[in-house]
């Protein structure tokens, strides 16, 4: 018995036990191992014309054996010889893979999957006891390593047929480990992880053996070769959806970094997308090998609705192939993949509007919280894909078409509400639509906060119709309405003093309504809802002005009461207060006095 090649016992218990989480990938780790051994064969024969191999036989054979409890592994490469069964497996972190690709770095087509030398050992986590017979090509000795794990490993000399290796696991022999003695199990571990190795990996069905894996993945072949129909049946199939996504991109990218690529944007948000279940990410793949299921740090969260897969074979991983480095090449493939994103949502936009609203209504809220997101830090990324309600255009709009249809006005002007009709029906939006102004109505809780968060569209303000900071007065206008509040300050002091507001005014600004609520400041009163409705302790209130339409009679009774009866005049304060916080669907705090003022006032 010898004993590992590594500083202590304590590492091969370590890699066993904390570097892998998920114990099925060590199926993954030794097929990719045998891809890796054909590699270097076909390799081989490339440069050595006397080595007569036939790429068509090269295939991974899986083999159970459950009387004997026993997985095996077998594949016609390279093989090892004695002294490399030593070296590559008597020493923890040892990579003949890493030492292959170093040796031939200079050279073309060489394409390793492993290089670290860890991912054997992980069979130790499913095996109790682990054999390697191998023969090199060309030799005409076989050897077997065996090892039962941390105790040492021993090597002696075997019988054995054809070159390749034979690795052969004998599987734990308590009832969590039984999974790995399935026909069904392995068969589908192979398809979740090794799907895509270039080479026939085999399994026997009715007696033959039967190719379980797909070999070529679809991002990898040609655009041209692939039809609409091959698109969406991988996307049903690869996550469940049975619905056919809006688009596709497939990318193929080349330079200092390379990758393939497949990236879908579905037609509809998933049961769990707005909660905190919900997890981002593309599946990653290096050389056609699973290495991730959701890759969070390919997507911004903005683009979590993307579905899709990445393959590179240059990424940089370490010991596991569970922990991707942060590094340059995953941010590079990150940027390219969400310019790619953006590209693809503006031209449907542009040229499938009605696939774009089925986008947007499913997706528009991921959005508008980028935008509001990080201190506005995306905003300039996201904004041109933004779409509202106009009110001129009676349909969804984005940004740059208001810009178009209103090219005249100095600011583009919004409304907030709980849905299109009731926004509508403000008093502030009636009073501009009857001037044929273009609003954006906000039907959604994050609209403004997105708004106000870009704060200017080329070059032009956002201005909520409901804010005290709106001029549609003329010049003659504001000037009779600047003396008549004046003259009617002590009146409007008295009203101001009845109720909680900011300022008590008069307004030129409605039509056929008597009052409306304005605000002062960067809170408005929609933003006073949503804010108030989340579990958060401070209360949120916006500085409100009860603005009095001067063309109204009511205005004629409100001098009236000032001038005979100023206590009924509070009283009419309190009740016109109460139907402006009802018009713009805020609660009364004291239903039953007003209920009780409103009778009152009514009798007389």
């Amino acid at each position: 018995m010898k004993e590992f090649k590594a500083e202590s016992k304590r590492l091969m218990e370590l890699m066993i036990n904390s570097i892998y989480t998920n114990k099925e990938i060590f199926l993954r780790e030794i097929i990719s191992n045998a891809s890796d051994a054909i590699d270097k064969l076909h390799y081989e024969s490339l440069t050595n014309k006397k080595m007569k191999v036939n790429k068509k036989d090269f295939a991974i054979v899986v083999t159970i054996d459950k009387d004997n409890r026993t997985l095996t592994i077998s594949d016609n490469g390279i093989g090892m010889t004695k002294e490399e069964l030593e070296k590559n497996l008597g020493t923890i972190a040892k990579s003949g893979s890493f030492d292959f690709k170093n040796e031939n770095k200079k050279k073309e087509n060489i394409d390793i999957i492993g290089q670290f030398g860890v991912g054997f050992y992980s069979a130790f986590m499913v095996a109790s006891k682990v054999e390697v017979i191998s023969k090199a090509y060309g030799s005409d000795e076989a050897y077997t390593w065996s090892s039962s794990g941390i105790d040492g490993y021993e090597i002696k000399k075997s019988s054995k047929e054809n070159y390749g290796t034979d690795i052969i696991l004998t599987i734990k022999d308590e009832e969590e480990y039984n999974r790995y003695l399935e026909d069904f199990e392995i068969k589908s571990l192979i398809k979740k992880y090794s799907d895509y190795i270039t080479y026939p990996i085999k399994m026997e069905e009715d007696s033959k053996l039967e190719t379980i894996n797909s070999l070529v993945p679809l991002w990898r072949r040609n655009k041209n070769e692939i039809s609409e129909e091959e698109y969406n049946t991988f996307y049903s199939d690869k996550f469940f959806d049975y619905e056919k996504p809006l688009s596709h991109l497939h990318i193929k990218a080349e330079g200092l970094v390379e990758f393939n690529s497949l990236i879908y944007i579905p037609s509809h948000a998933s049961y769990d997308y707005y909660s905190k279940e919900y997890e981002k990410g593309l599946q990653l793949y290096s050389n056609g090998v699973l290495i991730m299921e959701k890759c969070a740090d390919l997507l911004p969260d903005y683009f979590s609705f993307a579905k899709g897969v990445v393959d590179s074979s240059d990424l940089s991983l370490n010991i596991s192939r569970e922990m991707l480095q942060q590094n340059r090449v995953l941010k590079t493939i990150a940027n390219n993949i969400e310019k790619h994103l953006k590209s693809e949502l503006l031209n449907m936009q542009k040229n499938n509007r009605e696939d774009y609203l089925k986008f947007w209504e499913s997706f528009g809220l991921q959005i508008k919280a980028g935008i509001s997101n990080n201190f506005g830090m995306d905003k300039d990324k996201l904004e041109d894909l933004l779409m509202f309600y106009s009110s001129k255009e009676d349909k969804m709009v984005t940004l740059d078409e208001y810009m178009a249809n209103n090219k005249d006005e100095k600011d583009i002007y919004y409304a907030c509400g709980s849905s299109i009709s009731q926004i509508k029906s403000l008093p502030q939006v009636e009073t501009l639509m009857a001037k044929e102004k273009d609003i954006l109505l906000c039907d959604n809780y994050l609209d403004e906060f997105a708004l106000k968060t870009i704060n200017k569209y080329q070059d032009k303000e956002f201005k909520n119709v409901c804010s005290d900071n709106i001029e549609v007065e003329s010049e003659e206008e504001k000037e009779e309405l600047k003396n008549l509040n004046e003259k009617s300050k002590d009146l409007l002091q008295l009203m101001k003093e009845a109720i909680d507001v900011k300022e008590v005014k008069f307004t030129s600004r409605l039509t056929n309504h008597p009052v409306c609520l304005s605000t002062v400041g960067n809170i408005s009163v929609e933003m006073e809802k949503v804010m108030n409705s989340m579990p958060i302790n401070n209360e949120v209130n916006a500085e409100k002005v009860l603005e009095i339409n001067y063309h109204h009679p009511l205005v004629k009774k409100l001098e009236e009461l000032y001038q005979n009866d100023q206590e009924q005049l509070k009283k009419y304060s309190k009740v016109l207060y109460a139907e402006a916080r009802l018009i713009e669907g805020l609660p009364i705090e004291n239903p039953t006095e007003i209920t009780d003022l409103i009778s009152e006032i009514l009798v007389k």
